[in-house]
């Protein structure tokens, strides 16, 4: 049903985790990949090798997307490599993983979070703004701490609501193009960033909070993203979707 062939996506934060599950899923829908990475050169290449098994091409490229350089050269690498782009997926991201409360938290950390979740949003986003072809495709991870707020991880909560707020903002500015602009919020998916916290009887604590009882795979977060990607969503924008097994409707 979901037919990418000819399409040429870009889904950063693709060496692991929720980046990786969405690359194999594109490819498997017949799209050309490119993932760009930080610093986890082997991870990457092993996910390029999948592509490429599945008989599309792929390309794995390092940058610093919270620098402009990085974010416009990741842009620039993956439409050298692709001969364009159609589909963009914002993943790269990061989440401290301590409890620390505001009035104990210091600016370092405060920055850290804002420059890898925002700035790089940002900067990533105005250079794809700036390269994707008509009708093409931008999907955002946020999360459900965008939507309701995580206490001790303020931080985190402010920049995927900025994220959200984003979405909402560069959907009408790109819909004349027939570009669509959304953004999948999930809640706790079973990724090694938050493997911590699922340890020593954290997954059932957390699972037994969540209405549909589990907690999240990957593919169940690239499944939703692939469809935005899809022309079966060419009439959605500005929308965040939930994927989070009710989560979000929990205080």
């Amino acid at each position: 049903m979901i037919d990418l062939q000819g399409k040429r996506a870009l889904v950063t934060g693709g060496s692991r985790g929720i980046g990786a599950a969405t690359a194999r899923m594109l490819a498997l829908c017949g799209a050309s990949v490119v993932i760009g990475y930080r610093s986890r050169r082997a991870d990457a290449e092993l996910v390029v090798r999948e592509l490429e098994g599945l008989g599309v091409a792929a390309g794995a490229f390092a940058s610093d997307l919270a620098t402009v350089e990085g974010a416009d050269a990741l842009v620039s690498s993956a439409v050298s490599l692709l001969g364009g782009l159609d589909l963009f997926v914002g993943n790269a991201g990061t989440w401290p993983a301590e409890d620390v409360p505001v009035s104990e938290m210091d600016d370092a950390r405060w920055h850290r979070t804002t420059v890898d979740n925002i700035d790089a949003m940002f900067f990533t986003c105005r250079a794809v703004s700036r390269a994707i072809e008509r009708d093409g495709r931008i999907v955002l991870v946020a999360s459900t701490a965008g939507q309701r707020g995580e206490a001790y991880h303020a931080d985190y909560g402010a920049s995927k609501g900025a994220m959200i707020s984003f979405v909402k903002s560069l959907a009408p500015e790109l819909a004349s193009r027939g570009v669509t602009v959304n953004a999948v919020a999930p809640g706790w998916v079973d990724t090694e960033m938050v493997g911590g916290a699922l340890d020593a009887g954290g997954r059932e604590r957390i699972a037994a909070s969540i209405p549909i009882g589990r907690v999240a795979t990957a593919e169940d977060i690239a499944g939703p993203i692939v469809f935005l990607c899809s022309s079966h969503a060419r009439h959605i924008t500005g929308e965040i979707v939930n994927v989070n097994g009710g989560a979000v409707l929990c205080g």
